[in-house]
């Protein structure tokens, strides 16, 4: 396998998911303990990923801080910054100078099983110069993603947000992706869209229109953070995977624990609470006395009154 290098487009404050990223990056929302992007980066680095270019704007300081100081990561990522969100091509053209081969392109919000990464790898060592992540959609959600015409497992045509009646196919192209590095000569090619944004697809399809192979990979299986209820998603999703309990911090006897929880240190729990199962509490969180928390996750700065009683649901 070639392929060392991942860059990841991380510039967004993620609108959306507000007010949760009033204070914080999409990219630096909390899964089970570890910012989102983080977990993005452990399912690549288990497929041999070992650099990393991270797209931020220059005014995150808490995911610069991160990397920098607290992250296994710090000494594998170089820094590329998009100052204006001007689009995915905008934003890898930020990243081209610090790319010295073959390689990974991942937003910092798109999980996807391992070994569906390390398909798209062994397709892109046997002969492909873009290998796509693909999906298929409901038809009528092609407005908000690329589509692709396929034929076999070569992607002959991509279009970025197509009415359903002009979509190609009802197969959607995730923000995931591996290319050969002449990809990036296409860049500063690409002209601005209806919407005034710099497409990856365009370039996408030059490299198609000079010959080059580029495959598609079906996954049926994919998590992704739009709004809360999908970080709630999400959470439970990485909590029932562990099924473990990890407590950091003092507990009063008579709080009653169900695994699986994660409840970070620099927390406040009450006397008299049930709390899990599925239960996340980020650092500086304070939960009163006689909770019940059950499927939920409470984010730092939250404050639970006595006697509450939460379910699903993601408390800021």
């Amino acid at each position: 396998m070639t392929v060392k290098q991942a860059v990841i487009l991380a510039a967004g404050r993620g609108k959306r998911l507000q007010p949760l990223t009033l204070t914080r990056s999409k990219a630096m929302m909390p899964i089970a303990g570890l910012p989102m992007i983080e977990r993005v980066m452990d399912t690549l680095t288990h497929n041999g990923l070992q650099e990393f270019v991270l797209v931020v704007s220059p005014d995150d300081e808490a995911i610069i801080d991160h990397f920098t100081s607290h992250s296994r990561y710090a000494d594998r990522v170089t820094w590329a910054y998009q100052a204006e969100r001007h689009g995915m091509a905008h934003a890898l053209l930020q990243a081209a100078p610090h790319i010295h081969g073959d390689f990974v392109l991942s937003a910092c919000d798109n999980l996807v099983p391992e070994h569906h990464i390390a398909a798209m790898m062994q397709r892109f060592d046997h002969g492909a110069r873009g290998v796509l992540s693909l999906m298929r959609i409901p038809i009528e959600r092609s407005v908000s993603t690329g589509m692709v015409a396929l034929s076999g497992d070569r992607v002959t045509r991509i279009v970025e947000k197509p009415q359903p009646h002009e979509s190609p196919s009802d197969i959607s192209s995730l923000p995931l992706y591996v290319f050969a590095a002449h990809l990036l000569d296409y860049l500063p090619l690409v002209k601005p869209s209806a919407r005034g944004e710099y497409e990856l697809q365009d370039a996408i399809q030059m490299l198609i229109d000079s010959g080059e192979v580029v495959a598609g990979v079906l996954t049926a299986d994919r998590l992704t953070v739009t709004n809360a209820a999908d970080l709630l998603k999400i959470n439970l999703h990485y909590l029932a995977a562990t099924g473990d309990r990890f407590i950091n911090g003092p507990i009063d006897p008579a709080t009653r624990l169900i695994d699986p929880i994660l409840i970070e240190p620099e927390t406040s729990i009450g006397a008299n609470c049930t709390i899990g199962p599925a239960v996340y509490v980020e650092s500086g969180a304070a939960i009163g006395h006689g909770v019940t928390l059950r499927e939920s996750i409470v984010l730092r700065g939250a404050c639970v009154p006595d006697g509450a009683h939460i379910v699903q649901q993601v408390v800021s």
